[in-house]
């Protein structure tokens, strides 16, 4: 889409909403818990109340981004859903962040849509089970996202269950896809003993232990306890000990995040969670709001570029800035959240400048 009017709101206003967006797709093979983390990051963000994957098998709840009933009954995500939300760091200071997640499907027969989907983010989470680790679709995700220069955050999830060593997964993503994983949050406790996370710094330092509580069917926000090295080394011995001297081992090897080498989409910054328990979810959100690159000017299509031109009878920009006049993408259509809705409602980015209502656009 290209404007033929101009955008209401001044460059400056653009540019400072523009500033606190975080824009991502979550990727991943079928049954890692794209939507089950979906669906704990809106909880996170005090979206919603309660989780609704809760456990046991009466009065079952599907889950909030899953809205078709193929969904509900397969436990799968065949559609993409996009939820919007605001969310503040805690010690935050000014706006909060306004987050754009889009929970992607992750069966193969559905990646068309995925593949539009990654058009209209500007990073990626991906999510690996840490039982099974890199799986065929996640490799395929991957490839698409690393072509179009898409930054990835790793989440290996499940941690609460039985898996891999966590070494041998930073050695799987490095040998399978040459991407270098550089842990921000490491895991205290083996799989299927997830006690907690330990905080590291960008030079790989270990700064704390978060300690995690579980709630009722994991449907609430997990709370936390915050222990000094030393306090957790007292509380969780061995486990602590084997969890720092890990940290230590990868930071003697390099494995430190750069900010740069991230968003060229060559290391990836690498946190371990249960979605399903809320364990490190919210640190997923914190280092999206840190590291996750706000929107950018972007180059346009030429065959856009060439029909906007000819509607507005005078060249048209190649690279739309953030506070150009309105220019926006449409990644798919369809009804995320309502059936009743028949596939008539439309997912857009905005690229630039700001939509109104009523405005006349072209559409190219």
């Amino acid at each position: 889409m290209s404007d033929t009017a101009s955008a209401h709101a001044s460059p400056s206003t653009v540019a400072s909403e523009s500033h606190r967006r975080r824009t991502f797709a979550v990727i991943a093979h079928p049954d890692a818990g794209k939507s089950t983390l979906t669906e704990a990051l809106a909880l996170h963000a005090r979206v919603i109340n309660e989780a609704g994957a809760v456990h046991g098998k009466a009065g079952r709840k599907s889950t909030v981004s899953d809205w078709m009933d193929m969904e509900k009954d397969r436990g799968i995500s065949v559609a993409s859903s996009a939820l919007q939300f605001e969310y503040a760091p805690e010690g935050h200071t000014g706006q909060p962040y306004m987050i754009n997640l889009v929970d992607t499907p992750g069966h193969a027969d559905f990646s068309e849509d995925t593949y539009r989907v990654l058009t209209a983010v500007d990073a990626a989470v991906m999510l690996v089970d840490g039982a099974k680790g890199l799986e065929p679709q996640t490799l395929k995700l991957f490839h698409v996202c690393k072509a179009r220069g898409l930054p990835i955050i790793t989440v290996v999830n499940k941690w609460d269950r039985p898996g891999k060593e966590p070494l041998e997964l930073v050695d799987e993503i490095v040998t399978e896809i040459g991407l270098q994983p550089t842990p921000l949050f490491w895991p205290v406790g083996p799989a299927g003993d997830f006690r907690g996370l330990a905080r590291l710094d960008r030079e790989g330092e270990v700064q704390e232990y978060i300690h995690f509580l579980r709630t009722a069917g994991g449907s609430t926000i997990a709370p936390e306890e915050h222990y000094s090295p030393d306090e957790a080394s007292a509380k969780e011995e061995d486990a602590w000990d084997t969890a720092a001297e890990e940290a230590d081992l990868l930071a003697a090897d390099g494995a430190v995040h750069d900010q740069e080498l991230f968003l060229d989409c060559t290391t990836s910054p690498m946190i371990f969670a249960s979605a399903m328990l809320n364990f490190g979810v919210h640190q997923i959100l914190d280092t999206l709001c840190a590291l996750a690159p706000e929107p950018a000017s972007r180059e346009s299509d030429p065959a856009a570029v060439q029909a906007a031109a000819s509607s507005a009878g005078s060249a048209v920009d190649e690279v739309r800035d953030v506070t150009d006049d309105f220019a926006g993408v449409v990644f798919k259509v369809q009804a995320g959240m309502d059936t009743h809705h028949r596939d008539k409602l439309a997912f857009m980015r905005v690229v630039s400048g700001e939509f109104t209502r009523g405005m006349q656009v072209a559409h190219a």
